[in-house]
């Protein structure tokens, strides 16, 4: 449960403006430690104070963009987000030895906009619409 009291502590923290942008976004005022910044540009933090969070809540994203969905985070950061890893991917030295430049870069998933995947068919339809043909009057 949150507390007035834990709520004006992290806005003292974090400042204003942060502390709005938070309540907007992720609905919590939290106050944390920067761990780092992916390519789309979301920021993750991380919470040392167990007692202050439920366990599991004690690392968090912040999108860049306001319109924002979960696969907007890449799977490296994904993983630490889970409890997964224990290093953030800025760490964590298998992170880092697993990157190939022939990978191809992370990006979302588009569906549901005009960037989505649409498939088409390259064969003949077995069946044709009938268009009727009419010799022109003389």
């Amino acid at each position: 449960m949150v507390s007035l009291a834990r709520t004006i502590r992290h806005m003292r923290q974090v400042g204003i403006k942060e502390w709005f942008y938070q309540l907007n976004t992720i609905g919590d005022a939290k106050a944390g430690t920067f761990v780092g910044k992916d390519q789309f540009g979301n920021r993750y933090f991380q919470e040392y104070d167990a007692r202050e969070e439920l366990p599991g809540r004690q690392r968090w994203v912040l999108y860049e963009q306001y319109d924002f969905n979960a696969s907007q985070v890449p799977r490296e950061w994904a993983s630490w987000l889970t409890h997964i890893r224990t290093e953030p991917p800025t760490n964590d030295p298998v992170v880092e030895a697993s990157k190939q430049p022939w990978q191809v870069p992370y990006f979302e998933n588009l569906t549901g906009t005009r960037g989505r995947f649409n498939t088409y068919s390259t064969v003949k339809p077995k069946v044709e619409a009938w268009e009727p043909k009419t010799k022109p009057r003389a």
